[in-house]
């Protein structure tokens, strides 16, 4: 039997993914707003303990993300079995998450299911406590052919515990409260928690995300790898993408690390006061990776402290948009607004699919040149062009290229991006694992709705100052 294709060394060489940081430089946008050589090698002390300080809690055991490609290899065999069995039975999966417990599955969904068919198995991904949209959701279920995936590594989430609370109550009333185990799986923290609590307690199939991993650097774990087993994908295949980038950034070389590089870039671009990175992803398969990489660039870099508890307020701020989409309506601002932006574009060498255009309308010129190219030809010419004016206005670019969107690939994407991320906190000086200004606002929530320990926070809530209604029009 020949080896699968993602243990192939010739044919993982062929789906490397490519880093082009060309347009980051002055040789191509101009000495004002592009760099040198010299720029990169005069952080060559920080790029070196930045990669030290990467190594070390590696080697510590603090960067869990690191250790995913290996260390859930076991567990997507284990995610296959149980994914084969419950398409057996359900034909709906139902992700309740939110933030980074869902954005993975759905950027995996996007990547590797229909974009219009809603094919058996189907993957529905809910992550917002909208109360019309999750009754409509709930509506379109058929319930006995449904299984939930409740993800919650504290299983204290108030958006995520609501919705299991409210699914679990109407399959225990429309099946009867003996269907309810066979009808959800819980992903969460082995040791700690009240979600491993209620899943013991009802006795509901559980997956565990690894102690030392974020949520937002989970897609690795069976946050993400179960829904889209459960679809179909080939969750192993997506771990030896991952496995083999971390092979190609174990070097501490800035120029031949892509992470590194483009941490270091992106760093620079910031501190140039280029403070916002713009995700152009030209291809429709890749579009909620963007949507991804902006949770973890947000919350991972969006600091108050550094890592000595100075104030210094960092983070870039991300943007996503959409290639050919966003070219009317968003790169107007990108050609002629302010010089504060980089832009990464998404390509890919081949779309999987070839749309030929017809010849028609030949009095008609400025219709009939489409005639006789094909759609492909029309997407990689305009993000060329696209790319060519930002460059010819001094705008700073770069691309990141997929030979094809496939597992392998993607897996690839996902751990540069991570790593990338690990390694641009460590530039900022702060903890890019941490998120205390999103948990402020949870507290308030926990506060205001009755949860015992946060009375303090309702108290705040209460006294805060009433607003004025002759600012209300």
């Amino acid at each position: 039997m020949s080896k699968p294709r993602y243990q192939q060394k010739e044919w993982q060489k062929e789906m490397k993914i490519r880093l082009d940081v060309n347009n980051m430089f002055a040789s191509q946008v101009g000495e004002e707003h592009g760099f040198t050589p010299e720029d990169i090698e005069e952080l060559e002390e920080e790029l070196q303990t930045a990669h030290e300080a990467i190594r070390e809690a590696k080697e510590e055991g603090e960067l869990g993300f690191m250790e995913l490609p290996e260390t859930q290899k076991d567990v997507a065999r284990r995610i296959k079995e149980s994914a084969a069995e419950k398409r057996k039975e359900f034909d709906n999966f139902v992700v309740l998450g939110i933030g980074g417990s869902a954005l993975g599955a759905k950027a995996l969904r996007t990547a590797f299911t229909h974009s219009y068919k809603q094919e058996v198995p189907r993957l529905f991904v809910s992550d917002n406590v909208d109360p019309a949209n999750f009754k409509e959701l709930l509506e379109a279920l058929d319930l006995e052919k449904t299984v939930f995936n409740v993800i919650s590594k504290s299983g204290g989430t108030a958006e995520t515990m609501s919705q299991f609370l409210i699914a679990r109550d109407l399959v225990a009333k429309e099946l009867g409260i003996d269907k309810v185990a066979e009808h959800f799986i819980a992903t969460t923290s082995k040791d700690s928690g009240k979600l491993i609590e209620i899943a013991q307690r009802e006795g509901i199939e559980t997956f565990y995300i690894p102690e030392n991993v974020g949520g937002r650097f989970s897609v690795l774990t069976p946050v993400g790898l179960l829904p889209a087993a459960f679809c179909g994908i080939d969750i192993e295949e997506l771990l030896a993408g991952a496995e083999y980038m971390d092979r190609i950034c174990a070097v501490d070389d800035v120029w031949k690390n892509p992470a590194y590089l483009n941490a270091t870039l992106q760093y620079l671009a910031d501190q140039d006061g280029k403070n916002i990175s713009v995700m152009m992803p030209y291809v429709d398969k890749l579009k909620d990776v963007a949507d991804w990489y902006r949770q973890l660039w947000a919350e991972s870099l969006g600091k108050e402290k550094d890592r000595d508890g100075k104030v210094v307020n960092v983070g870039p701020t991300p943007v996503k948009a959409l290639g050919t989409t966003d070219q009317h309506s968003q790169v107007q601002l990108y050609m002629a607004g302010p010089y504060d932006k980089v832009i990464t574009f998404l390509t890919v060498d081949a779309y999987g699919a070839e749309v030929e255009i017809p010849q028609e309308y030949s009095d008609i010129e400025e219709v009939s040149y489409l005639g006789g190219h094909i759609l492909n030809d029309l997407i990689t010419t305009e993000q060329t062009a696209t790319e060519l004016a930002l460059t010819k206005n001094q705008r700073l670019n770069t691309t990141i290229t997929l030979p094809e969107v496939n597992e392998f690939t993607v897996g690839q994407l996902f751990y540069m991006f991570e790593l990338q991320t690990a390694f641009a906190g460590e530039l900022y000086g702060i903890n890019a694992f941490n998120q205390p200004g999103v948990e402020l606002g949870k507290n308030y929530t926990y506060g205001i709705l009755g949860r015992q320990g946060y009375e303090e926070r309702k108290e705040e809530y209460e006294a805060k100052a009433p607003k004025d209604d002759g600012l209300i029009i």
